[in-house]
């Protein structure tokens, strides 16, 4: 498979790293393939732009130049095991080499600036990224870092989300892929362990999120083609093709709207925008032109524009009524 190659190809690239000199033999046994597969690796990664070469016969490969692998982006795991080895190598005493102690020491101080490095970026991006909650919702740590983080780094993450059109709070795990600003708010696409399918899930709706050292593969995922359609984050069924008209007042700030749908857009004499555009929602499309009030005039279809005339005639009459103090 793919994958295995991958994983293969990458403990390659850190024993040559960890073993200068290392051959074709080593390699083969520690990876538990060919010698005949390791020459091909190598191939593949001298091809990829990776310095290895060969310093002679019997003296293994090796990196050329100031080449590193880093950081070394162990997980959890595998930092307390490295960790563990102190104890080890105290009961070795004296029989430990100086320079063991050395390498030992080392790696350990590499292990410690990655981790104060990380955790350095993440207080800084929790800092810069300010996010607003629900009054109804819990007071939670920013868990924006965490999820970037898991996204960044491919993890998959154990949050405890509500569900709003359900009312219900409960544990996924989820593998993040994009996060999304729509209208003011931050989403997360993402996919579901539980429905095994992609959702989207609001940023905001998040109670907490814990990063796990499970790397997930990414699945096939078109982003562009999942949002097809969709005016802003709800995706729907429909295919409803508008025509509106903006007043020259406000026509300068639609033309600038971030949006995956292509609208065509006819510029008029007296200032005005022409816009024609085709949606799958269009109680998300509806909501939007709200916002211009009087500025917007839906020309097409005209069912929805007989649906807007009704509603400016009920929000007409209740405003026209007195108002029943509490």
């Amino acid at each position: 498979m793919a994958s295995e190659r991958l994983i293969r190809l990458l403990q390659i690239i850190d024993m040559i790293q960890s073993r200068p000199g290392i051959n074709v033999q080593e390699l083969a046994e520690v990876c538990e393939v060919s010698e005949r597969t390791i020459y091909r690796d190598l191939e593949v990664l001298a091809q990829a732009g990776y310095p290895i070469a060969n310093t002679g016969y019997g003296k293994g490969y090796r990196f050329t130049g100031r080449f590193a692998l880093y950081p070394m982006d162990l997980t959890e795991e595998e930092r307390m095991a490295f960790s563990a080895l102190s104890v080890m190598l105290e009961s070795w005493g004296k029989q430990m080499s100086p320079a063991l102690r050395r390498a030992y020491e080392k790696v350990m101080a590499a292990l410690t600036k990655e981790q104060k490095d990380t955790e350095l970026y993440m207080e800084r991006l929790e800092e810069a990224i300010q996010l607003g909650k629900p009054h109804y919702a819990p007071q939670v740590r920013n868990l924006f870092p965490d999820i970037f983080q898991a996204i960044v780094r491919q993890r998959t993450i154990e949050a405890v989300y509500h569900s709003q059109g359900r009312n219900v709070t409960r544990k996924r795990l989820i593998d993040p892929y994009h996060i999304l600003p729509r209208e003011h708010r931050l989403y997360i696409i993402g996919f579901c362990h539980e429905h095994l399918d992609f959702r989207i899930f609001r940023l905001s709706r998040f109670q907490d999120v814990k990063v796990l050292d499970q790397v997930y593969e990414k699945r096939p995922f078109d982003i562009r083609k999942y949002m097809e359609g969709t005016w802003s984050i709800e995706r729907g069924n429909e295919n409803i093709r508008f025509v509106v008209r903006f007043s020259p007042n406000v026509a300068r700030y639609v033309l600038e709207e971030e949006m995956f749908l292509k609208p065509e857009f006819t510029e008029e004499p007296d200032g005005s925008v022409l816009m024609e555009v085709t949606v799958n929602n269009s109680n998300e499309f509806l909501r939007w032109l709200y916002m211009y009030n009087l500025d917007a005039e839906i020309i097409e279809p005209v069912e929805y524009r007989e649906k807007m005339r009704e509603r400016l005639q009920q929000w007409l009459s209740r405003y026209e009524r007195e108002v029943q103090k509490p």
